[in-house]
C-alpha cells in the first residue's frame, strides 16, 4: 500500500513552525536569519518523514529542473567515465543533478539523445559531440540552450568549449621520442574530420619537420573511429614490415593502446629496445604491461570543473562565449627510454 507523501504542512505541524519556516530551510533561503538550532530540527524532521522535494512543482516555480545533460563519445572508455564522474561531482557543488549518456560516435544517436535531454527539460548541455552534427549544434544556438562543448569543437561556429590543446600535445609527444634518438616515428589515429584529432595529426607531422626528420606517407596509419581489433593489428603490421623498419609508434588514443599494447606483446618486440611506445590518455591497464607506457595526461579535472562553471554562468544568463584550451602533461616512463632494461 503506498504512503501518503509527507508535504510542508505535516513537517511544519511536528516541529511547530509555520510552512513558510519550512520552506526556507530545506530550499536553503534565508539560512543566517534562522537559527541553527531550529534549522537542524526542521531538516531532522523532514528526514523522518521520509520527505522528498516536489521537483516537478518546483521546476514550475523556478523555471530550472537543476539538471544538465552529459553526451560523451563512449562511457566506457577510461577518457570519457573519468570526466562524467568529474562533471557529475563538480556539478552537485551547484546543486544540479547529471544525466548522461553515450553517442557512440554516431550522429543519429547523437540526435536522440539530444531530443531526449531536451524533452527532459535539462538546464544545459555537456556534450562532445561526433562528426556531422553542425546542424544540432547551430539549433541549440538558435534556440538559446545553455551548452559547452568538451574534449572538441567545430572552428567554424562560436560557441562555449573547453579542449586540450591537441596540437602541442601530439607535438610534445613525437618530440619525445626524437629526442630519445627515434627517427623512423609512426602513427596510428583515428582518420576522422573531428578538428581535435586533425589537430594531433598536425601536431605529429609537424614535429618531425621542425626537427628535420623527413615524413614518409606510410608511416601514418589511419583507422575507421568504430575500429575492430584487426585493423589496429593490420596497422602495426604495416609499420613493422616496411622497408625501413619504424622504430617508434605513437597511438592517437587510449583506446588504440591497448589493443596495440596486446599485439605489440604476442609479437615479441621488446619494448623499448627494439621499438618505443607513446600514447594519448592514460589507463590502469597500461600499467600492467611490462614496460609501463609514456602517455599524455589530458587535464580532467580542470577541464570538467571549468565546463561546469562555464555552463552554470551560460544558464545564469551569461551570454560571453567562452573558450578554454588546456595544455597536456607528457608522462614519461620505460616505453620510451632506451636506457631501460628489456625483460
Amino acid at each position: 500500500m503506498l504512503q501518503k507523501k509527507t508535504s510542508l504542512k505535516d513537517i511544519a505541524q511536528e516541529a511547530g513552525v509555520s510552512i513558510a519556516l519550512v520552506s526556507y530551510v530545506l530550499n536553503n533561503k534565508k539560512e543566517g536569519r534562522i537559527r541553527k538550532d531550529i534549522a537542524q530540527k526542521i531538516r531532522d524532521i523532514a528526514h523522518k518523514l521520509n520527505y522528498r522535494t516536489n521537483q516537478i512543482a518546483k521546476s514550475l516555480k523556478t523555471n530550472k529542473t537543476n539538471t544538465i545533460g552529459l553526451i560523451v563519445a563512449d562511457i566506457s572508455n577510461n577518457f570519457s567515465s573519468n570526466l562524467a564522474r568529474i562533471i557529475e561531482d563538480e556539478a552537485d557543488k551547484f546543486g544540479y543533478t547529471v544525466i548522461f549518456g553515450s553517442s557512440d560516435e554516431n550522429e543519429n544517436k547523437f540526435r536522440k539523445l539530444l531530443d531526449t535531454l531536451l524533452n527532459r527539460q535539462v538546464d544545459g548541455l555537456i556534450m562532445a559531440p561526433p562528426i556531422n552534427s553542425e546542424t544540432e549544434i547551430k539549433e541549440l544556438i538558435r534556440l538559446q540552450i545553455p551548452f559547452v562543448m568538451i574534449d572538441r569543437y567545430y572552428p567554424e561556429i562560436t560557441t562555449n568549449y573547453v579542449v586540450l590543446d591537441n596540437f602541442n600535445a601530439a607535438y610534445k609527444c613525437t618530440k619525445h621520442l626524437i629526442d630519445n634518438g627515434r627517427s623512423a616515428i609512426g602513427t596510428i589515429t583515428y582518420g576522422t574530420p573531428l578538428h581535435h584529432l586533425e589537430e594531433r595529426k598536425r601536431g605529429y607531422m609537424a614535429a618531425l619537420k621542425d626537427n628535420k626528420v623527413p615524413f614518409k606517407m606510410n608511416w601514418l596509419k589511419e583507422i575507421d573511429i568504430a575500429t575492430k581489433r584487426e585493423d589496429i593489428e593490420n596497422a602495426i603490421d604495416d609499420l613493422l614490415s616496411q622497408s625501413q623498419r619504424i622504430d617508434a609508434i605513437f597511438f592517437g588514443s587510449n583506446s588504440i593502446a591497448l589493443i596495440g599494447l596486446k599485439y605489440v606483446n604476442s609479437l615479441l618486440i621488446r619494448v623499448p629496445k627494439d621499438l618505443a611506445i607513446i600514447s594519448f590518455d592514460e589507463t590502469e591497464a597500461l600499467d600492467l604491461f611490462y614496460a609501463p607506457l609514456t602517455f599524455l595526461r589530458q587535464p580532467l579535472p580542470e577541464m570538467g570543473e571549468a565546463a561546469v562553471k562555464i555552463l552554470i554562468d551560460c544558464i545564469n544568463k551569461n551570454d560571453n562565449n567562452t573558450h578554454v584550451v588546456m595544455d597536456g602533461q607528457l608522462v614519461v616512463r620505460a616505453s620510451t627510454q632506451s636506457s631501460v632494461p628489456v625483460l
